[in-house]
C-alpha cells in the first residue's frame, strides 16, 4: 500500500467536525453490535465513543496525531496510524468516514480522496480488509461526487463483497454507505 506522504505537518485546524455524513454512518451503524469495531480516521471521537456502547472493545485510529491527541469525544485505545497498518487484531466490525472528495493533490487528508475521489479510499479498505474478521463488515461512507461505482468494483476486486447499504440526498450530492465482508 501506498503511504500517505504529507507535505506538511498536520494541525488541530485540520481535525474534521462531525457532519452530515458523520450522521448518517451514525445512523447506520448504532444498532451494531459485537466484540470489536475499529473506526479509521477516528477524529474527533464522535463515532469511535458511539461504537463503545455496543462492543466490548473498540480502537480509533487517525493519521492525525493532534486529532488523537484533543480528541473532543474522548475515547481510549487510540493508535496514530495510516488507515489500520500498525494493527494486528481483526474486527467484527470496522468504519470510516472516508476521504472522498474528487481533488487533484492531497492538500487535506480529512476531505480529498485523490482524483476521482477513489484512490485515498481504495488505500483506506487495502489495509482494512486484512483487519476484517471472517464474518465481520466493513461500512464506509462515500458520495456521488466521487467515482462511487468503480470504487465498488475496486473493492470487490480486493476480495470483498460491496454493495450500496443506505443513500442520502444532500442539496448538491447523494451520500452513499458501502458495505463490504470478506468473500467467502
Amino acid at each position: 500500500m501506498k503511504l500517505l506522504k504529507l507535505q506538511k505537518r498536520l494541525s488541530k485546524s485540520e481535525i474534521y467536525t462531525p457532519a452530515e455524513d458523520t450522521f448518517f454512518l451514525e445512523d447506520n451503524i448504532k444498532n451494531e453490535r459485537g466484540k470489536s469495531a475499529l473506526d479509521i480516521g477516528s477524529g474527533t471521537g464522535y463515532l469511535t465513543r458511539m461504537l463503545t456502547k455496543n462492543f466490548e472493545f473498540v480502537i480509533g485510529t487517525d493519521i492525525n496525531f493532534d486529532a488523537l491527541r484533543n480528541q473532543r469525544y474522548k475515547t481510549s485505545n487510540l493508535v496514530c496510524c495510516n488507515a489500520c497498518e500498525a494493527l494486528v487484531s481483526e474486527f467484527d466490525l470496522i468504519i470510516c468516514n472516508m476521504p472522498y472528495l474528487s481533488s487533484e493533490q492531497i492538500n487535506d487528508v480529512a476531505t480529498d480522496g485523490g482524483k476521482e475521489g477513489i484512490e485515498i479510499p481504495l488505500q483506506i479498505i487495502e489495509s482494512a480488509k486484512n483487519c476484517l474478521k471472517k464474518e465481520g463488515k466493513m461500512l464506509f461512507v462515500t458520495s456521488s461526487l466521487s467515482n462511487y461505482k468503480k470504487l465498488v468494483e475496486e473493492t470487490k476486486k480486493n476480495g470483498l463483497n460491496a454493495q450500496i447499504l443506505a443513500k442520502k440526498k444532500l442539496f448538491f450530492e447523494e451520500l452513499l454507505i458501502i458495505e463490504a465482508r470478506k468473500i467467502s
